[in-house]
């Protein structure tokens, strides 16, 4: 890019002048010309190059040039100087007759800067890219990537690297963006002259620069210190805004290391630019003035959430005095399907078993590093610690949102927190999915909200856009209590799953039409009254309360068919019942048996609550059922027994399990935005 620049000079005076290789001085010649002056000549040592804006009218090539009252003297350096004014140019002024009046002369000094990134997003930092000053989205796009350093190289007393003042190892170097600065030129700067690189004040609260230790042995230096580093300054900081760095003279490079202290939100798009300039001297009593400034630009990497179609790395659950069946089942189906399984001891999670609702996982991506990430719910109950000390560590990072205690409601807890797999919509390519939470009705007066911190953090992150449903209508109030996603062979590559008192009734309709009125729910439980196909049949209220819950999950369904840009063929109903609770004046609704959408998704292999059903020559009417939907898809159902210790509580096989999956192949930043 040109860097144009105004340039003073005087007749009769040497001028002695730094120009950057890339730049332009700007010299207007009339401005310069002594008294009386109607002409004048130009000539300049190779290495110069020059022309005049607009272009003049000669009589002739060795005549004097007809001075203009714009004339503007373009000077440009096609390489760097060897030695300190080492270029020479000077103007010669005539009067009328062609008589000589005086005379400026330039002693030039070129200088190749350049502050430099990864612009082109390939993994390696290119020289003076075109496009290092700004960002742009897609494929064809461009712009620097940094990322939030918020994992943690220590074991104990562990906070996130992005909160130490210093850095420690190698691998948190790692974390961070490379920045290059280059230069060549005369083996110092000429007297007073420094470079200074700087940042705003409202880019300073989400960004942070080291810079190598040693900038001419850095090579040696890491190749000693393997996996310690030593003594990498701070550049720059919340305290710290400018700073002079090193001009290393001949042809040099000095490695700086950008480091990323926040995520995109509300208050900020995730834009940071970082500016290098060449100061010049004025006098001893004056500041110094910037005469050059080269700026590249990132974009913070957004936090992004994986759906259930993604390869599972690792399945969570926690152990409890009372889940030993719930515990047994899960280590088979996971161990079954090949895959890690942390179990979080009765020590560490105090009783409390929703490890779903307090933490989701996901990761951030950029060309150089990519690692975990978990996003900690603000609903802080005994597992609040969980996600911070067991799970933040060498790449695996932490983020939290902080909410007014008042301000948490159940909603809060990321049951309530979902995204879909890939999909397109009226022509929009959503290709990490689109976020999807639950709030209140819109016209509700009063009633629950996801706290606004949290939906600003997901609106923010721009590559997943929230979808919001109304789940308010449930006494614990989760999306994940109507719907999920499992992976399908054909179609859009998955189908969604809602849970459907409508199927329900229709279900149990059939059996009784069969002669099985008298089978019976709950059947051989401890502690629950078992209760016949006919009598869920012939309660009138309990008919209307299920038409009230499916009115609720229908203005959901047509929202999900609009923002995924789903066909009905790409839903399958569930057939669940539910039953109200009065509440505080409310009535909201849970699911009368354990609800089979609440469901753990290990690739091809479901793992479905319980649900107890009417028992048909020896089978489960509804086992049958989900076996006959499910099987068409070519997944696999393992039934999970969660009723006492999970359902009984308000939840189910999802709600007391958590899985990390693996990352998109596709690039955050090929988005078309």
């Amino acid at each position: 890019m040109t860097h144009p620049r105004t340039l003073r000079v005087d007749y009769d005076q040497t001028t002695r002048v730094i120009c950057v290789v890339g730049s332009e001085l700007n010299v207007n010649l009339n401005r310069s010309a002594p008294p009386r002056a109607r002409f004048y000549s130009v000539k300049c040592t190779p290495g110069v190059q020059c022309a005049v804006r607009p272009s003049p009218q000669q009589k002739s090539p060795l005549s004097p040039t007809p001075l203009g009252g714009n004339s503007v003297l373009l000077i440009r350096m096609s390489r760097a100087s060897q030695h300190e004014n080492d270029s020479k140019l000077s103007i010669q002024y005539y009067g009328e007759s062609e008589e000589v009046l005086g005379r400026a002369i330039l002693h030039l000094t070129a200088l190749e800067i350049s502050l430099d990134v990864d612009a082109d997003r390939d993994g390696v930092v290119e020289k003076n890219n075109a496009n290092k000053g700004s960002w742009k989205w897609g494929p064809e796009g461009h712009g620097a990537i940094l990322l939030v350093n918020c994992d943690s190289e220590r074991l104990y007393k562990k906070k996130p690297d992005n909160e130490k003042d210093n850095v420690s190892t190698v691998s948190d170097l790692k974390d961070m963006s490379l920045m290059v600065l280059r230069t060549r030129g005369p083996a110092r700067l000429p007297e007073g002259y420094k470079l200074a690189m700087h940042i705003s004040q409202g880019d300073a609260e989400s960004v942070r620069v080291f810079r190598t230790a040693d900038p001419k042995n850095t090579a040696r230096q890491n190749l000693f210190y393997k996996y310690f580093v030593k003594d990498y300054p701070l550049v720059l900081s919340r305290e710290v805004l400018t700073q002079e760095v090193s001009y290393l003279g001949e042809a040099a490079e000095m490695n700086f290391y950008v480091e990323g202290l926040k995520f995109p939100d509300n208050d900020f798009d995730g834009l940071i630019s970082i500016h290098l300039s060449l100061l010049e001297p004025i006098s001893s009593r004056l500041p110094e003035t910037p005469i050059f400034t080269d700026t590249v630009v990132f974009r913070v990497a957004p936090w992004i959430m994986t759906p259930n179609t993604l390869k599972p790395v690792e399945v969570f659950v926690c152990s409890t005095p009372d889940n030993y069946k719930f515990l047994k089942s899960m280590k088979n189906l996971v161990a079954k399907c090949g895959y890690k399984l942390k179990i979080c001891s009765e020590f560490v999670n105090r009783g409390d078993r929703w490890i779903q609702d307090e933490l989701e996982f996901g990761y951030i991506d950029s060309p150089h590093q990519r690692f975990p990430v978990v996003l900690d719910s603000p609903r802080d109950g005994d597992l609040g610690d969980f996600p911070y000390d067991e799970l933040l560590g060498p790449d695996f990072g932490y983020v939290t949102r902080l909410a007014n205690k008042e301000d948490v409601s159940s909603l809060d807890s990321f049951g309530n927190l979902e995204v879909s797999p890939p999909v397109t919509v009226g022509g929009k390519h959503y290709p990490l999915g689109r976020i999807i939470i639950g709030v209140a009705f819109p016209t509700a007066t009063k009633g629950r909200n996801m706290t606004k911190v949290v939906q600003d953090f997901l609106w923010a992150q721009k590559v997943q856009e929230p979808i919001a449903l109304f789940s308010d209508w449930l006494v614990v109030g989760h999306v994940d209590e109507f719907m999920t996603f499992v992976p399908a062979p054909d179609r859009k590559g998955f189908r969604l799953l809602l849970a459907s008192p409508a199927a329900g009734y229709k279900l149990f309709r059939g059996l009784r039409r069969d002669g099985h009125g008298q089978a019976k729910l709950f059947d051989g439980l401890k502690d629950e009254k078992a209760v016949t196909v006919d009598e869920i049949l012939d309660d009138e209220g309990f008919r209307a309360e299920n038409n009230y819950v499916q009115s609720c999950i229908d203005w959901n369904r047509d929202v999900l068919k609009r923002e995924l840009g789903l066909d009905e063929e790409d839903i399958i109903d569930l057939p669940i019942l539910f039953k109200l609770h009065e509440h505080k004046s409310e009535y909201r609704a849970v699911a009368y048996y354990p609800d089979m959408v609440n469901m753990i998704v290990l690739g091809r292999e479901l793992g479905i609550p319980k649900p107890f059903g009417p028992r048909v020559n020896g089978l489960c009417a509804l086992e049958a059922e989900m076996l006959s939907l499910m099987g068409g898809l070519g997944l696999n159902c393992t039934f999970i027994d969660d009723f006492a210790a999970y359902h009984k509580l308000l939840g189910e096989v999802h709600c007391g399990s958590n899985v990390r999956r693996e990352a998109f192949d596709f690039k955050w930043w090929n988005l078309e935005m």
